[in-house]
């Protein structure tokens, strides 16, 4: 409740400020918005949803005006339609609506995804809680910065949170060519969705005859995505890629590594050790079965590995940790029986998690207690473990599959 509070009252107030002091503009900030822009005019119009014209209708209603470039306070990130086609497709039933009404439905929609990701997560990992636990989990998830940011902001990563999640509960139950479907849908946002599709599609063929529907779920969706996406716009691909080209020039983004360390290309060599570590420690996970409490340790660890490594740092795609953040509580015991260096760690970990609700908790007591000035200037509080937290929680599951790792050695 108090992160809700915080970003309704201290944060959105805050940034309301500051944009009226910069002249900043403030439109719906709904980043489903340029989507289902796009989607309406591409599927009743037959319009190009990659084609400027849209991005200058996209900007109108995102920022409230269009971005003008003399203006040095205006927004770099252009709001251009910079998905693959085929997201049409999830969004086609919203497109008759006006957006106020898709505004307030979204919403509600990536609360329930958010909070069933919970449910789905556990499944994955075969842990069994009561439904009391459970429900403090999901309390939890949904008043988290990532998920209360994605929801305010209406991103897409939480749809495809929930996705792989759905994912890779159907592959725990083995209902393979369900999983391998879903995993087709959260391609997109290939880049969120890749690291896990590569994991599944790998595991999937080294046992190609127990796992071979796996494969052909997701190459049967991918093929009906890409078929119904040509259809509607030929040669959307290249356009797809010159948009990406233009949403990294004015965007910059870079990963979490690349925040963290200061020297140029650090954070990238040290991405690609980490994808390299996961890849061999994977490899000795690749026998193990769905319903395997170690098949969720790989999962969770490509999901970890995901957050730190994508060029993304946003703090909505953390919702991607939770998987790991799961393991890392129902192992705890693992950890702290370790040495002191690792328990260290550890700690170290849960105050990083712990921080935003310490935050949301300091700064709504001090707005209700009529500091409201002291909260506002304190706004960046809740943020603060953002880029640290995928680190240690990486670093964390990374040691605890790596333990999997050797009893899949002994057993074997």
């Amino acid at each position: 409740m108090s992160m809700w509070f915080y970003v309704d009252r201290i944060l959105v107030a805050y940034q309301v400020r500051d944009s009226v002091a910069q002249q900043r503009p403030r439109g719906n900030l709904s980043d489903l918005y340029p989507r289902w822009l796009g989607a309406r005019e591409l599927l009743l119009h037959r319009r190009n949803p990659y084609a400027s014209d849209i991005t200058i209708e996209i900007q109108k209603g995102y920022y409230g005006r269009v971005l003008d470039p003399a203006r040095p306070n205006d927004p770099k990130d252009q709001q251009g339609f910079a998905y693959p086609v085929y997201v049409v497709f999830l969004l086609a039933p919203l497109v008759g609506f006006p957006f106020h009404p898709v505004q307030i439905f979204f919403h509600w929609l990536l609360v329930a995804l958010t909070g069933w990701s919970v449910c789905l997560w556990l499944r994955a990992l075969s842990w069994r809680l009561p439904p009391w636990i459970m429900g403090g989990w999901i309390a939890l998830a949904i008043g988290s910065v990532p998920a209360v940011q994605g929801i305010k902001l209406q991103q897409l990563s939480l749809l495809v949170a929930a996705l792989l999640a759905g994912s890779a509960a159907c592959a725990s139950r083995r209902w393979l060519f369900a999983s391998g479907a879903l995993l087709a849908l959260a391609t997109i946002k290939p880049q969120l969705a890749w690291p896990l599709a590569a994991w599944l599609l790998f595991w999937a063929v080294t046992d190609w005859r127990h796992r071979k529907m796996l494969f052909f779920g997701f190459s049967a969706a991918m093929v009906l995505l890409l078929a119904g996406a040509e259809i509607l716009l030929p040669g959307w691909w290249r356009m797809f890629a010159a948009a990406i080209g233009e949403y990294h020039r004015y965007t910059r983004n870079e990963s979490v590594l690349d925040q963290l360390l200061p020297w140029a290309f650090a954070g990238k060599i040290l991405a690609l050790a980490a994808v390299a570590a996961c890849a061999l420690l994977l490899w000795r996970l690749r026998s193990v079965r769905a319903e395997d409490a170690r098949f969720g340790h790989a999962l969770a660890l490509v999901m970890a590995m995901t957050v730190v490594v994508v060029p993304m740092y946003a703090p909505y795609n953390q919702v991607l940790l939770l998987p790991a953040i799961l393991v890392l509580v129902r192992d705890r015991f693992h950890f702290l029986g370790r040495s002191r260096a690792i328990r260290f760690v550890y700690l170290v970990g849960v105050v990083a998690l712990a921080w935003q609700w310490i935050a949301s908790l300091t700064l709504t007591a001090a707005y209700l207690l009529g500091r409201r000035e002291s909260a506002l200037s304190g706004w960046k509080l809740p943020f603060l473990a953002t880029f640290t937290l995928p680190v240690l929680v990486f670093a964390l599951v990374f040691l605890d599959a790596r333990r999997e790792k050797i009893a899949v050695r002994a057993t074997s």
